[in-house]
């Protein structure tokens, strides 16, 4: 059994539920991908908690997902800031009460501004730190947003370089279906909600068919 965090304390507290999932730790790579990789889930639906200080609103928190990188333009823009960037690691215990590999914006030291990427919409679960490493949390995006105060945006871009949308909306809608799990609570297959913006769900869709049909072609050439 995980050992309970404060980060569980304040679901437990707001009524809201959740499950765990511990990994192995590697303490030379505490990266979010491997987290991914560790309890099954596509990166897409791992979510990283970056400590960031903008040059007019000070220490903020940004949610993106693993295989993703904070645009940093579009997070001073979001939080109206002219220049935003990541705290030095020295600071993020200090700031957050949280190491590095476990930090979250649930029952963080001080409630900072969540800022979350919006295409945390597309899942009914997604996967945040909870609070000390070896251990994340599953829960849905919705009681997320309502523990921490966050709100969404868009704030991540693409590691590979291809567009923002068509790279996480292609990742979004495939991942469920290429991992093979469901991890809704009551084992019930993730599925696009009704909060998702239409523009998402249509570039989401287009990756889907062009993905499909370049695996087709693969399988029968």
């Amino acid at each position: 059994m995980a050992t309970k965090t404060n980060a569980m304390r304040l679901l437990e507290q707001l009524g809201i539920r959740y499950k765990t999932q511990e990994y192995e730790v590697d303490v030379n790579d505490l990266s979010a991908g491997p987290v991914a990789a560790k309890i099954g889930l596509p990166p897409e639906q791992v979510f990283k908690t970056l400590v960031v200080r903008g040059d007019r609103n000070g220490v903020a928190f940004a949610v993106i997902p693993a295989d993703t990188i904070l645009d940093l333009k579009a997070m001073a823009q979001t939080a109206g800031d002219r220049k935003i960037e990541p705290v030095p690691l020295s600071e993020v215990l200090p700031l957050t009460g949280y190491v590095r590999g476990g930090v979250t914006a649930l029952a963080a030291r001080k409630n900072y501004p969540v800022w979350v990427e919006e295409m945390a919409q597309i899942y009914d679960v997604i996967s945040v730190s909870a609070g000390m490493r070896g251990t994340q949390l599953l829960l849905s995006p919705a009681d997320y947003i309502r523990a921490v105060g966050g709100r969404y945006a868009a704030i991540a871009t693409s590691k590979s370089g291809e567009g923002r949308e068509r790279a996480l909306a292609a990742g979004a809608v495939l991942g469920p279906h290429l991992s093979g799990h469901a991890l809704d609570f009551g084992q019930v297959p993730l599925h696009l909600t009704p909060t998702v913006p239409e523009r998402i769900v249509r570039v989401g869709v287009e990756c889907a068919l062009e993905s499909a049909h370049a695996m087709f072609e693969v399988h029968h050439e």
